[in-house]
């Protein structure tokens, strides 16, 4: 178990960062209006990663070693998702 990471169990354990993804999944299906969803998952992470890698490099200063470790990736990972994403550093 990596430190940082919370299991959840309940509802009533579930974390305020849980609770907003679920919300916006919620609905994005509902906004689908019967529409069968195409990649759910990869379109989920998409939208997901961007933000978080963005949020924690700025959080960081910009620097890259300290984000990647932040991420729990490596800082080649690091720069390809910076490069895909076209986000400046």
């Amino acid at each position: 178990i990596k430190v940082g990471v919370k299991f959840v169990k309940n509802k009533s354990q579930t974390s305020a960062l849980q609770q907003s993804v679920e919300q916006a999944i919620r609905q994005y299906l509902v906004d689908l209006d019967g529409e069968t969803p195409c990649s759910l998952f990869d379109t989920v992470i998409a939208e997901i990663e961007y933000p978080l890698i963005q949020t924690v490099l700025n959080h960081c200063n910009n620097n890259q070693s300290k984000t990647a470790t932040y991420l729990g990736i490596n800082r080649g990972t690091l720069r390809k998702k910076l490069k895909q994403y076209q986000i400046e550093h």
